[in-house]
């Protein structure tokens, strides 16, 4: 099953999106990565949901990915005496560390790190941001802060500290369980949440120990100070624009969304962009006009996935989602500015053979008119570094790794083939056009592009660039 899209979508699965049927339509309708949410799963739940996409993809013969989420560590108020408050702008209040609070002006607030890392002036938000507070006195159990934006406070809602780097680890207990669990099964990808520091990428890197892909998601300011570095820990990065929107003045959230999409791709490494792309098609079968722009802006910026969250996993139109969204990035691919965009935005390759190779591969393709780049690749390197390059023609990535080729599903263009290592040179041009035939990305008398490493089935060792012709 071929696709003509090079951005790739994924969507989440949940409540709307949990059968074999409706899973299965959302991979029809265009859906080439399946997230799952373990903020909202259960072990019992991942297991089935996994297996029913391997089903789909053994059904489909092409390889598809699953990337778990996991929940990270959560900031919640504890138990208000009448279950909510109302807060006055200007007011004072105290915060004070305890599950719950018996005394009038007080929250509580049950997570010891935040009196010991917060500083005055800091800003405390809560409930998503709408309502803001300011810290003016911090001791042991108490502080004290005045309401810059009041609202209604409820139990348990959440918090956000956007000045703050709190000394909590990245990886919960219960985000540990359920990486372990996730291991155990046919998963892709592990995407780690509220990144603050490279070290949080580090210790999950560990923990996974090259048995999925790290993905990062980008969605504190802290996180966003220390972008390059996180990005070399990381396999892959999200603009998560849910949180990074609260603790960002909103204004910031597009030119924030562009800085990670180009340092990700400077670095190669696959970048997703994701929340309320189509919002409004939770409950309407037609998005809006903006979303729509949303969705065509992260295309044009060249990222290479979008996400969807509710829209798939409880919205009542999800099938119509996945299907908006392909037909949103089709258009794009094919609007003549697009080419203009990504060219534009190429980078010279870096000092290294793998790279120029790649570059030259780029360059070769575009001067012959070649059908298609097939890349040989083990590690994945080669394939991700041809995206990089994000070539006006399809990239086949041949691999003798399915956990290979089902994580480089996410990458930009990619399309990804599991079969056996080249024997010899001759293979790697014949199998190449053999394969770029079988699965309509060349016709007899088409050029290709074919990139390998020698010795072959050297991972990593990309210096090969032979152009083929499909007989």
């Amino acid at each position: 099953m071929r696709r003509s899209r090079k951005t790739k979508i994924v969507a989440t699965l949940g409540p709307s999106s949990n059968t074999r049927e409706q899973i299965n339509a959302l991979f029809l309708a265009g859906a080439d990565v399946f997230r799952i949410n373990m903020s909202h799963t259960g072990h019992d739940e991942l297991a089935q949901r996994v297996a029913t996409v391997r089903d789909i993809e053994a059904q489909a013969g092409r390889p598809v990915a699953v990337l778990v989420d996991l929940q990270g560590p959560k900031l919640r108020l504890g138990k208000l005496p009448m279950g909510e408050m109302h807060l006055k702008k200007d007011s004072e209040l105290v915060l004070v560390r305890s599950e719950t609070v018996d005394e009038d002006g007080a929250l509580p607030v049950p997570h010891a790190d935040i009196f010991n890392a917060l500083t005055e002036g800091a800003n405390v938000l809560i409930d998503d941001g709408k309502v803001r507070l300011r810290a003016d006195e911090i001791s042991k159990d108490r502080i004290r802060a005045t309401v810059l934006q009041g609202g209604i406070v409820k139990n348990h809602k959440g918090m956000n500290l956007p000045d703050t780097i709190l000394p909590i680890p990245a990886l919960t207990a219960k985000d540990r369980r359920d990486l372990d669990y996730a291991l155990s099964l046919e998963i892709d990808w592990i995407a780690l949440s509220f990144v603050q520091r490279p070290a949080d990428v580090a210790e999950l890197r560990r923990e996974v120990s090259g048995r999925a892909g790290v993905l990062a998601k980008i969605e504190k300011p802290a996180a966003l100070n220390a972008l390059n570095e996180i990005l070399e820990l990381s396999d892959a990065v999200m603009v998560a624009r849910g949180d990074l929107g609260v603790e960002l003045p909103l204004e910031q959230v597009p030119g924030r969304q562009k800085q990670i999409v180009r340092a990700a791709r400077r670095a190669g490494k696959p970048v997703v962009v994701a929340t309320q792309m189509l919002e409004s098609m939770i409950t309407t079968a037609i998005p809006t006009r903006a979303e729509v722009s949303d969705v065509a802006t992260a295309v044009f910026e060249g990222a290479d996935a979008v996400m969807l969250s509710a829209e798939t996993a409880a919205g009542q139109y999800p099938v119509e989602a996945v299907a908006v969204m392909d037909r949103t990035a089709q258009a794009v691919e094919n609007d003549p500015y697009y080419r203009d965009v990504l060219e534009a935005q190429r980078l010279a390759p870096e000092a290294t053979m793998p790279d120029t190779i790649l570059a030259a591969v780029h360059d070769v393709t575009n001067n012959i008119g070649a059908a298609a780049i097939v890349c040989w690749t083990k590690s994945g390197s080669t394939g991700l570094r041809g995206a990089r390059e994000r070539p006006n023609v399809p990239i086949l990535a041949l691999t003798p790794s399915k956990a290979q080729a089902r994580r480089l599903t996410i990458a930009w263009g990619l399309h990804c083939v599991e079969t056996e290592d080249a024997k010899d040179l001759d293979d790697v041009a014949e199998r190449a056009c053999r394969i770029a035939l079988e699965q309509g990305h060349a016709k007899k008398g088409d050029r290709i592009v074919v990139t390998a490493g020698l010795p072959l089935g050297t991972p990593g060792a990309t210096n090969l660039l032979r152009v083929a012709i499909v007989k």
